[in-house]
């Protein structure tokens, strides 16, 4: 999906777009970006002051000249001037008061509706939209901080379809990637299979399947877990809104208009991040579904490649020359072993197709229903 922030220097790739974070502040987080900003306003105007009639100056000098009066006069965060140098070294024709540089120590993202920034004042906790990608990227910076017309914005640098540390969900599809392994392991491993070696060929095309069938497994309960984790913080903060209605009310009624008012900004607040975990929950819900369809097809798979195995083991019983070179064994009884041997590499019974596992008894109930249904509407279709 997006390279953002954290990756190793070799995973590092050049941003090309930006992303677009649309900022919800309290009244008091508000202030605080205020406050921030006209701070940094008067550390460009320092720089400015102390350079008068100097073209240019490196980041060293600017260093030694004005980092310690910078702080002394203006309050803000020391990792925050030492950005606000280095962007006024490499920008200062276009440098602008209403654009901070950032990094990931000066923002961070916690949750799907909430970052924090650090101001004045200390970090404060922002309510955060997601706006959408532009490309253009050009910084040396990770990040900026904008103002603009009293509204704020993070825009963020990142490179679209990169790999993600945490979660490979979001880089490339689970249903395309077992879809390329389908056809790659089934179809290629199998067909072109050639000589002596073919019950070996298919026996590993089963056990890649069976590896697939993990990977979506894993992908599915990670979407399931994080559905769940975005649910539950959707409910509690619907309680939250909810509770606040009889406190306004109450305050209202004590002739509290004070108390009232708090309580209104945060109903606001907390209306803004339910909109943004509405989001997030549908993202999450999507997954979730292509997951489920994922696992039904790596297990489908599966069984169309059991089927094939056990075709060909049966072909090979009625060989001499197999009789020949596998010695007194009965074929069925080798066929017994290998089906053994596969049932304990992969942990999946021989009597079984789809496991014990939850996940698989789902699939196979879904599977069933699906062939009732079908098979329902073609005798209606008969009649």
């Amino acid at each position: 999906m997006l390279y953002l922030q954290g990756m190793s220097p070799t995973q590092k790739q050049v941003p090309q777009h930006i992303l677009r974070y649309s900022l919800a502040p309290s009244s008091d987080a508000s202030e605080a970006l205020d406050e921030t900003f006209a701070a940094y306003h008067s550390m460009l105007a320092i720089l400015e002051e102390l350079l008068a009639g100097q073209p240019s100056a490196n980041l060293v000098v600017l260093h030694e000249l004005a980092y310690e009066t910078i702080r002394e006069r203006t309050g803000l965060p020391a990792r925050l001037v030492t950005l606000g140098l280095r962007d006024f070294a490499t920008n200062r024709a276009a440098i602008s008061s209403e654009r901070i540089p950032l990094d990931e120590k000066l923002y961070s993202i916690k949750s799907p509706s909430d970052l924090t920034v650090a101001t004045l004042r200390g970090r404060v906790t922002i309510p955060f939209d997601v706006e959408g990608y532009s490309p253009g990227w050009d910084s040396i910076f990770p990040a900026y901080l904008t103002a603009a017309n009293g509204a704020y914005e993070i825009h963020i640098g990142v490179t679209r379809n990169s790999p993600r540390l945490e979660d490979s969900m979001m880089n490339e599809g689970i249903l395309s990637r077992m879809g390329r392994l389908i056809a790659g392991a089934a179809n290629a491993a199998i067909d072109k299979a050639e000589g002596a070696n073919q019950v070996v060929v298919i026996e590993q095309a089963i056990r890649e399947i069976d590896a697939a069938a993990d990977e979506a497994r894993a992908d599915l309960g990670k979407a399931k877990a994080e559905e769940y984790r975005i649910s539950s913080r959707r409910r509690e903060i619907a309680d939250d809104i909810d509770s606040l209605d009889g406190k306004i009310r109450n305050a209202i009624s004590e002739h509290r208009e004070d108390l009232a008012k708090a309580g209104v900004a945060r109903q606001i607040d907390l209306e803004a991040q339910v909109t943004a975990l509405d989001k997030a929950l549908l993202d999450a819900r999507e997954h979730l579904q292509e997951g489920q369809t994922a696992l039904q097809a790596v297990l489908a798979t599966k069984r169309e490649a059991e089927a094939r195995l056990a075709d060909y083991k049966r072909s090979l019983a009625a060989s001499p020359e197999y009789r020949e070179i596998r010695g007194r064994a009965e074929p069925t009884a080798q066929a017994d072993r290998a089906s053994a041997a596969v049932s304990r590499m992969t942990g999946v019974p021989a009597n079984e197709l789809a496991g014990s596992a939850e996940l698989d008894e789902l699939d196979r109930l879904h599977r069933e229903t699906a062939i009732e249904a079908r098979l329902a509407r073609f005798k209606g279709d008969s009649k």
